[in-house]
C-alpha cells in the first residue's frame, strides 16, 4: 500500500488547514485530447482569468485576503528567499494584465479551480513517487531539481515541503514543483490536491474540489479511485491498494 500522509509537524504549524486530495487513474494524455476539447479549456482558462478578479479588493497583491492568509502561513516555517504561494504567481500575472496561458490540459485544469476558487491546486505523477508521499517539515537536503531548472536545489532544515522516498516532490509547501514527479503530456494517474489554511473557507475548498473533479471528469475522463479532505484528525489517504 502506499499512501499521502500529512506529518505531525504539519499540523503543529496549522492545526486547522485542511487538504483536499483526488486520485485518478487512466486518464487521456494530453495527445488524446480533442482539439476541440483543448479550444474549449483554453476558454474556461481565459474566463477563469476574469473570474479571479471577483477575489482581488487592492492593487496591492499582499492586501487581498486570499494571498495575505499565505503570506501570512509562510512566515511560520524556513523559506527560499523570494518563495511565494502557487496561487499568488498565479493571482500576480492576473493584476499585472498578464494571463494565465495554456502549458498542458491536467495543468490547465486545476489552474482554472486556483483561479475561480482562490486556493493553491496542484498535481504530481503518481506514478513517480516513490514509496509513501509526505507533508511536513523536513530537516533540509532533501534532492529537488525545480522544474525547467539544470541544477539540484536542496531542501532547508524547517522548511515544509512535500517529499517521498527519493526526495522532495513540491518545495515550501506549494511554491515549486520537481521535474522528477511532475504532471507531463504523457501522465494517466495524478495526484491532485488543494491546500487551505483559512478555516473560515472550509466550503470554498469542498466547492472547490468539487470543481476540479468535475473538470477532470469531463476533459480528462479516468477513475477517481480516492477523493477526501484531510485534517489533523484525517491526515492520511491510500495512493495505491
Amino acid at each position: 500500500m502506499q499512501s499521502f500522509v500529512i506529518e505531525p509537524s504539519f499540523w503543529d504549524l496549522f492545526p486547522e488547514a485542511s487538504v483536499g486530495c483526488i486520485v485518478v487513474r487512466d486518464m487521456k494524455s494530453a495527445h488524446e485530447v480533442s482539439q476541440e476539447d483543448r479550444a474549449r479549456i483554453a476558454t474556461l482558462l481565459s474566463q477563469a482569468n476574469t473570474q479571479a478578479t471577483r477575489h482581488l479588493d487592492s492593487p496591492a497583491l499582499s492586501e487581498n485576503a486570499p494571498i495575505k492568509v499565505w503570506r501570512d502561513a509562510y512566515k511560520k516555517f524556513k523559506t527560499k528567499r523570494g518563495a511565494r504561494c502557487s496561487v499568488e504567481n498565479l493571482f500576480r500575472r492576473v493584476l499585472k494584465d498578464k494571463p494565465v496561458e495554456p502549458i498542458t490540459p491536467s495543468v490547465d485544469l486545476y489552474n482554472i479551480v486556483s483561479l475561480r476558487h482562490a486556493f493553491p491546486v496542484g498535481g504530481e505523477d503518481v506514478n513517480a513517487f516513490e514509496g509513501d508521499l509526505r507533508l511536513g517539515v523536513t530537516e533540509g537536503g532533501d534532492g529537488f531539481l525545480p522544474l525547467g531548472e539544470d541544477a539540484e536545489d536542496p531542501t532547508l532544515a524547517g522548511e515544509v515541503c512535500y517529499r517521498d522516498d527519493a526526495g522532495a516532490v513540491c518545495r515550501c509547501l506549494n511554491w515549486r514543483d520537481g521535474q522528477r514527479t511532475a504532471l507531463t503530456d504523457h501522465s494517466r494517474d495524478a495526484f491532485l490536491v488543494i491546500e487551505n489554511v483559512d478555516p473560515a473557507r472550509s466550503q470554498d475548498l469542498e466547492a472547490a474540489l468539487a470543481d476540479l473533479g468535475s473538470l477532470i471528469g469531463e476533459f480528462l475522463g479516468g477513475t477517481v479511485t480516492a477523493q477526501d479532505i484531510l485534517t489533523a484528525e484525517k491526515p492520511r489517504l491510500t495512493l495505491v491498494e
